[in-house]
Order: C-alpha cells, then structure tokens, then sequence
C-alpha cells in the first residue's frame, strides 16, 4: 500500500478518536480533581492518539517504513506503561474506598430469605408427580388404548399450563 494513502487512513481514523482523546484531555485538564489512576489512563490515551497523528505525518513526509515503524513503537511503549499503572493505581484506589466505606456502614443483619420460590417448586413438583401416578394408573387400567399412552405422556406436561399461578402467588383479598 502506498505511504499517501496509509497516512490519509490514518489522519482519518486519527480524527475520528477525537470521542476518545477529547475527553481524555478534560480529565488531564481537571487535575486533582480527577482520581490519579483515571489521569494516567486519559495521559495514556492521549499518547496513543499523539502517536497515531505523529505515524499519519511521517507516513506524509518519509518514504521508508522504518520511521513511522519506530515512531509507532516509540508511543505506543509508553501509552501501555501507562495503562498498565493506571490499572495498578485503580486497583489501590478500589481496595481504599472499599476500606472506607467498611468503616462508615453499620453493621446490619443479614436480610431476610424469599422463599416464594420454594414454595413454587413444591407445588409443581407435587402437581407433576401427581399426574403421572394418574397417567400411569390409567395406563395400568387400560394399556391398549393409544388415548391411555397419550393421556400418560401429555398430562405431566399440560398441568402446570392449566394452573393459575397468579392466584397461587397472589391470593385475592
């Protein structure tokens, strides 16, 4: 591929991370008032992007591969560095304000269980098992007829569907 339109794809692309090192720039911007570790990522994504741009113009300006080759390795070592201390710092910052807050709530009991749902599976489970006694008592009784085989196989299944598991869940008052 020719350096011109390599260098036009990549100013292109360049231009179109603005959503990424615009508000990268505000929080280097901000200073204190941004935590360290979210300044080091946005100083870390600044530097990816500046060596992006810098690749694009010496991509315009160089004609061999081996000046935009070393200044891509030239920012893209740092902006990793950097990244890889802002997840560091990050991980500093969580345990600390994990600490903190241990300290400024109360120990509470435990909340309380729901056990609806138990309540829900015993009742299936027991509607379910009582369908297939019946299915199976009712093929015990006649097995030759194919609507006992039917009743046996399809009654398990359809009982939940026949229910009304809003009322179950929700009595009227």
């Amino acid at each position: 591929m020719a350096h011109p339109v390599l260098a036009l794809a990549t100013a292109a692309v360049t231009a179109a991370g603005c959503v990424w090192y615009l508000p990268a720039l505000a929080d280097l911007r901000a200073g204190a008032d941004r935590p360290v570790s979210r300044r080091m990522r946005a100083a870390s994504c600044v530097t990816a992007w500046a060596t992006a741009a810098t690749v694009a113009v010496l991509l315009l300006t160089t004609n061999p591969w081996t000046w935009p080759a070393a200044a891509a390795t030239t920012g893209t070592l740092p902006a990793l560095a950097l990244l890889i201390s802002s997840a560091h710092h990050h991980s500093r910052e969580t345990h600390e304000a994990a600490t903190h807050w241990t300290e400024l709530t109360p120990t509470q009991p435990p909340p309380t269980r729901d056990r609806t749902r138990y309540v829900v599976a015993v009742l299936l489970t027991t509607g379910l098992t009582t369908a297939t006694i019946i299915g199976a008592l009712r093929l015990a009784e006649n097995p030759d007829t194919p609507t006992a085989w039917l009743t046996t196989i399809t009654t398990p299944a359809l009982l939940p569907l026949t229910g009304k598991p809003t009322t179950l869940m929700y009595p009227a008052n």
